[in-house]
């Protein structure tokens, strides 16, 4: 026997969509700063420093971005 349901969603207005897109553009803002503040706190390390961490300077922005992913 099969069951069929079927749901209807009223369109959002246009001031959800207004305030859902600028709570994406406030996350993605906020992202981008966290990003910017961990690769410069990293880049300020040295080469040592990084070895330390079991870092290398060419994966740095990967591991800045996963600072915000691990959130």
């Amino acid at each position: 026997m099969a069951f069929v349901t079927t749901h209807q969603f009223a369109p959002a207005s246009i001031i959800d969509r207004a305030s859902a897109a600028l709570a994406s553009f406030t996350k993605a803002r906020h992202n981008r700063r966290v990003i910017r503040n961990t690769l410069a706190e990293l880049r300020g390390l040295s080469d040592r420093e990084l070895l330390d961490l079991g870092l290398s300077r060419s994966n740095l922005l990967e591991v800045a971005q996963q600072s915000v992913n691990n959130k």
